[in-house]
């Protein structure tokens, strides 16, 4: 069964590459739209987090960051034959414009490795491209389950010749050794941790359990920290990166320091376009006092 789940999904990809980009939205928006009015497991998740996380909004306001945060989701699917089957070159001519780039560049003349931090905002897909292209690149990443889309994401994330490292400890002894060279390691940070793998800080205003791997790496090399996110722009544009700072915080041995560090990078980016935010993520699953929240 998952082996036939693999080949649909690549027969999707294709499917959605060919399609004109603005069509391969589309499509996605529809299935963002289907999953708002459904009200479904993604539905659900989405609003018990926006409900969390911006409870200072009206229910009216809230219930709208939540159609319009499935709708960017859909999109997002709607974009992965774009951003995994199209040529590199192709792919970067939707980017127009790159923000504070001097923070990345600052960084990687440091000599001390730069750690990247790239939350499930926007496109990330598109991020890691532009990134492989102008850095020498590692990224972390979870394998899927589905073998035949293991093989098709380390092939396509790799076409720039960016380094795939798997979060185990081999993936750890790659991120080490790209960090010591004065490389660029990509993490995307703001999954929940595994049990045992994680420390709860705020997200948000809210006890989220979160990675120590990251902030451990941070503490260890001395790497500078950087946030970066690819923005969709409306009507299919395409998209814009931003680089923002992070706070020193990040490299301290204090693990609930740096982890906050972290967390409120990452916050920082959600808060300039939350709806691109991928709220459908169980991200408050298990919480402080013992509780479960879906």
């Amino acid at each position: 069964m998952k082996h036939l789940k693999g080949w649909l999904s690549v027969a999707v990809l294709y499917l959605l590459a060919m399609l004109p980009f603005s069509l391969a939205q589309k499509v996605g928006e529809w299935v963002g739209l289907r999953a708002y009015r459904k009200q479904g497991k993604s539905y659900r998740i989405t609003q018990a987090n926006i409900n969390l996380c911006f409870s200072e909004l009206e229910s009216a306001a809230q219930d709208q960051l939540v159609k319009e945060s499935l709708l960017e989701t859909g999109k997002l699917a709607g974009e992965m034959g774009m951003a995994w089957m199209w040529s590199p070159d192709r792919v970067i001519k939707k980017i127009h414009a790159v923000h504070n780039e001097q923070i990345m560049t600052q960084a990687v003349a440091a000599g001390r490795g730069v750690i990247l931090i790239a939350p499930h905002l926007g496109n990330w897909e598109v991020l890691g491209l532009y990134l492989s292209i102008h850095y020498p690149l590692t990224s972390m990443y979870r394998p899927p389950k589905i073998e035949l889309m293991d093989r098709l994401i380390k092939k396509q994330r790799a076409r720039m010749g960016s380094k795939l490292a798997p979060a185990n400890i081999k993936g750890v002894r790659m991120a080490m050794k790209a960090l010591k060279a004065g490389e660029v390691l990509g993490v995307l940070p703001d999954q929940e941790a595994d049990k045992g793998s994680g420390v709860f800080v705020p997200f948000f205003g809210q006890d989220a359990y979160s990675m120590k791997l990251l902030p451990q790496l941070a503490a260890q090399t001395g790497a500078v920290v950087v946030a970066a996110y690819a923005q969709r722009l409306p009507n299919a544009e395409g998209f814009e990166i931003f680089f923002a700072n992070v706070s020193e915080d990040i490299n301290s041995k204090d693990l609930t320091v740096s982890a906050t560090a972290m967390n409120a990078a990452v916050e920082q980016c959600v808060r300039q376009v939350p709806e691109q935010y991928q709220w459908e993520y169980k991200r408050f699953q298990h919480r402080s006092d013992g509780s479960r929240l879906y």
